[in-house]
């Protein structure tokens, strides 16, 4: 997705060889335009699947999440990284290491969001080693739903998240992939792909 390419590129700040900070327009500060058209690039990539409800996760996934339950017309929902008091018994859980934080948190939703018969697509901000899409995937599975595929705003091409979520048999469709983060650089992989 050019759009997004270019917001990484001007807005972007690589913190480290593994760490892109996109807190202009995704993280902190949100660019509704360029959400909306997140929104509208994964219904087109994803076009011709049922998908009954998105998923996400708190808190950086909830906008690009957002704009694509709106383009479809459907419910979103977005698991919960602490519990609440009104949030506290009938749960799907699962534990997700967080690679930028480096912490790991039991994530939850109400077993009432995701029923047997939803066909769910997970919308995700970033992809490093696919811990929070397979997180995110043990809880669809634990209510018996069904994954459509998984959507991630900027994918780190260069760690194993990709390569677990398709042998795990899920269809990703990343709207940027980054071949590399060396030297403050950020460099797509269709970049090294063509040289």
């Amino acid at each position: 997705m050019e759009e997004l390419k270019q917001a990484i590129l001007n807005k972007g700040v690589v913190v480290s060889n593994g760490v892109l900070k996109v807190d202009t327009f995704l993280n902190h500060q949100i660019d509704p335009i360029l959400i909306a058209q997140m929104g509208q690039e994964f219904v087109k990539r994803f076009n011709g699947k049922e998908i009954t409800k998105i998923l996400t996760i708190e808190s950086s996934g909830i906008a690009p999440a957002f704009t694509t339950a709106l383009e479809l017309g459907i419910p979103f929902v977005f698991a919960r990284k602490k519990k609440s008091l009104t949030l506290s018994s009938n749960l799907l859980s699962a534990k997700v290491h967080s690679f930028t934080k480096n912490e790991t948190n039991e994530i939850t939703v109400s077993k009432d969001f995701i029923l047997e018969d939803d066909k769910i697509l997970i919308i995700d901000d970033f992809l490093a080693n696919g811990e929070a899409a397979l997180g995110l995937a043990s809880l669809v599975e634990q209510a018996n739903a069904t994954v459509v595929g998984i959507g991630i705003v900027i994918e780190k091409s260069f760690q194993p998240g990709r390569e677990k979520l398709e042998q795990a048999g899920y269809q990703v469709e990343s709207l940027a992939r980054l071949a590399s983060l060396e030297n403050n650089t950020v460099r797509f992989l269709e970049e090294v792909a063509t040289k």
